[in-house]
């Protein structure tokens, strides 16, 4: 069972390093923090792929494979939903577009391979358009720091 982590309101990639570091904190209580926290506020719409345990945790596993020193290790990324993660759907917000990508993006490819761990595919307006932002799978984003909540997870 996990144990109960305090985490500060923002997150860094020191803070994350130094947690590691101190014992405070593995990279799958922080994953297990992150899921938890979208599933609180699934209603401000930040996911279209949503934190999975069942997918992430391959990544996390492969983490103790790799050198503890790279500059990314066990720290948690998302990608806008327009950009490919292997075995994640792609969808850039459009049903019609939907495909299920073999490998990574490049960025992602880099990141992984620097130790990040990929955690979910975040909302964007239709093909990223950015138009106004209202076009979406998931709907409307809501500006995802909460007052007094801290929530900063994509």
């Amino acid at each position: 069972m996990m144990k109960k982590t305090f985490l500060p309101t923002r997150l860094t990639i020191n803070s994350i390093k130094s947690m590691y570091k101190s014992g405070e904190l593995t990279p799958e209580e922080l994953i297990d923090i992150i899921i938890e926290r979208s599933e609180m506020y699934a209603d401000y719409n930040i996911w279209i792929f949503p934190p999975k345990k069942e997918i992430i945790k391959s990544y996390t596993d492969n983490l103790y494979n790799m050198d503890k020193n790279l500059p990314l290790w066990g720290i948690p990324f998302a990608v806008k939903d327009n950009i490919d993660v292997a075995k994640i759907p792609t969808t850039a917000a459009c049903p019609a577009y939907e495909y299920i990508p073999e490998s990574n993006a490049e960025v992602v490819e880099r990141l992984i391979k620097a130790g990040a761990v990929p955690i979910g595919k975040t909302n964007l307006d239709q093909f990223a358009t950015g138009l106004v932002g209202t076009r979406s799978l998931s709907r409307v984003t809501w500006y995802t720091h909460v007052k007094g909540h801290g929530i900063h997870i994509c």
